[in-house]
């Protein structure tokens, strides 16, 4: 039976007790496509802020996902096509199933990448996991000016 010298024993179980420390260091819970800072506006070509009912605020401008389609398609023909791209919340609204929806066919049409920020955590959003949505103009709703007649009995 071969012993191995205690000093032997002990630089192996330290050898691997810092390895696994490194690895565990390295995942802490992240998952991919996921970044966990919040200030990574400056990594990005273009910031978009998501607004009420599927609307957009493009540098300044509440836009309807048509109107941020069109945006993007003159920046295409300019050439100044961003390739990435942050959607994130605004004062008004949070990012919502549809801005993903909108932003998803953008992606599509003009092949940018697209980040949303998810509580602090950006991620990134997947054309197989969101579905598309075709992009449509806001239809503000429809006020009456006079009350709508009552009906006395």
């Amino acid at each position: 039976m071969t012993r191995f010298s205690t000093l032997l024993t002990r630089g192996a179980a330290a050898i691997l007790l810092g390895s696994m420390l490194v690895l565990t260091g390295c995942h802490r819970g992240s998952a991919k496509d996921e970044v966990r800072t919040a200030d990574m506006r400056s990594q990005f070509d273009a910031v978009i802020q998501a607004y009420k009912s599927g609307q957009f605020i493009v540098d300044g401008a509440v836009l309807s996902a048509l109107d941020t389609g069109s945006h993007f398609a003159y920046l295409k023909d300019q050439g100044k096509l961003p390739k990435t791209v942050l959607l994130e919340p605004s004062d008004d609204s949070k990012v919502r199933k549809q801005h993903l929806q909108y932003m998803a066919r953008l992606q599509i049409d003009y092949g940018f990448t697209v980040y949303y920020d998810d509580g602090g955590v950006l991620k990134k959003i997947s054309v197989v996991d969101t579905k598309a949505r075709d992009l449509e103009d806001y239809k503000a709703p429809v006020k009456a000016d006079t009350p709508p007649p009552q009906q006395h009995m």
